[in-house]
């Protein structure tokens, strides 16, 4: 492995390991040709059944080069089993599981092909209805990643709470939850709303984020490799927590374990659609109360934007595989029945912009009004910002957060702290 690729590696924001190893040996084309795909997925129970069922599919035509997929070695993430395989020259020829920041770093590294640059690119593109989301995936003008599932993040709400208060509807802006929350104060019943997701970087996608894209429109909080987050809409949603935290309205010490929605401790709490089969488990009864409700902003935007959680395919360049791996990408997503079948078993909304109107989707959606709302939301739910910083510059975040939680710091000082941070950080 070259020194350069070495030190890029090691330098990874998502990685603390040590590097050894070089590239994966060279074969002759007459074995390589024998060789099956290697394909790595996410390691998640639904996501591993549709693989299941498309692999075997798949592997029925004896025309098609088989796939094998495992799951991601298990690792501290995902994202480090990947980088270990690549510096120790074991990794698969595709991958999912990959979201737009670790995107990004393998782009840096030049370890994944450019996708457009594949024969029927355009065309799938055009019949999955992909055609307006894949800007936001676009790296150095490289589509290097295929965006599998968009999962935006909503507000569920307690309907049946919300009711006792004088609610007939969801609250939409911040003066809507204010006066929410001073009715539920004073019958000392607790807390509103869970507005944090937790402490640790990657939350930040669960609540900040969503929140500053609802409030601006869709701007990206990072754009040139400068913070953009501190400005009239980075201020309202800071003030906006800041005022809810400082009012006791919220904690900041929820658990996974607690899970307040679900208690009653809280009437609304930020979700993905993962959580519809764990409450259908676990909470059926609250589920039939559970409201879908939009990024709350200052004014109550019509149909605002969202942070979507959203993970896509890559093909490494070091596959001797590269046009038979594509031929499979082909074929699962340019087939609306598979992405039907994706729906089915994970619940998580495809990527693609036709799920409401297209008739493939309609008997799931009619059966599922709780997952038809979330996937309303697929249009205006925006991946995080493509940078090899990612965990670096939401760290900042975080901090720029608990300053205003935990020491009253004026919003507009903490703002301006983070964004210099950010800016020195990504100017390096």
């Amino acid at each position: 492995m070259k020194t350069a690729m070495m030190a890029k590696l090691t330098a990874s924001a998502l990685l603390m390991l040590s590097l050894s190893g070089c590239g994966p040996d060279e074969k002759p084309a007459e074995e390589s040709a024998k060789t099956p795909i290697k394909m790595w997925v996410a390691p998640n129970e639904n996501e591993e059944a549709f693989w299941n069922t498309m692999v075997k599919e798949w592997n029925k035509d004896p025309a098609h080069t088989p796939v094998e997929f495992t799951t991601i070695p298990a690792a501290n993430s995902s994202e480090e089993a990947i980088m270990n395989a690549l510096a120790s020259g074991t990794e698969p020829d595709l991958s999912s599981n990959i979201f737009i920041g670790f995107a990004s770093q393998l782009d840096e590294i030049g370890q994944t092909e450019d996708l457009s640059k594949m024969p029927g690119y355009e065309e799938l593109i055009k019949n999955r209805q992909m055609t307006n989301i894949l800007p936001a995936w676009k790296l150095n003008g490289k589509q290097t990643v295929l965006p599998i599932y968009v999962n935006p993040i909503v507000w569920w709400w307690r309907g049946d709470l919300l009711k006792q208060y004088g609610f007939d509807h969801v609250p939409t802006r911040y003066d809507e939850l204010y006066q929410l929350a001073e009715k539920r104060a004073q019958d000392n019943h607790g807390y509103t709303i869970q507005l944090t997701a937790g402490k640790n970087w990657w939350e930040r996608w669960f609540d900040l984020i969503p929140l500053y894209y609802a409030q601006s429109n869709g701007q990206s909080y990072i754009i040139d490799n400068k913070a953009q987050f501190n400005d009239p809409s980075g201020l309202s949603v800071l003030t906006f927590m800041g005022k809810v935290f400082d009012s006791k309205w919220s904690s900041y010490d929820f658990t996974s374990a607690d899970d307040p929605l679900a208690s009653g401790q809280v009437l609304a709490s930020a979700r993905g659609p993962w959580d519809l089969a764990r409450y259908r488990k676990q909470y059926p009864e609250v589920l039939k109360s559970i409201q879908i409700g939009p990024m709350l902003t200052e004014k109550g935007t019509a149909h605002p934007h969202t942070f979507g959680d959203s993970k896509g395919m890559v093909i490494f360049n070091s596959s001797k595989h590269k046009a038979e791996a594509w031929a499979f990408m082909q074929w699962v997503f340019s087939n609306v029945e598979h992405d039907r079948t994706w729906l089915e078993l994970t619940g998580m909304p495809p990527a693609r912009a036709d799920l409401l109107s297209n008739p493939t989707f309609v008997s799931y959606f009619d059966k599922n009004p709780l997952e038809k709302e979330i996937a309303s939301y697929v249009d205006v739910a925006l991946p995080p910002v493509a940078t090899t910083q990612t965990t670096e510059v939401q760290r900042s975040m975080t901090q720029m957060l608990e300053q205003v939680i935990f020491e009253n710091t004026d919003p507009v000082k903490a703002l301006e702290q983070s964004s210099q941070e950010i800016n020195t950080l990504l100017a390096k």
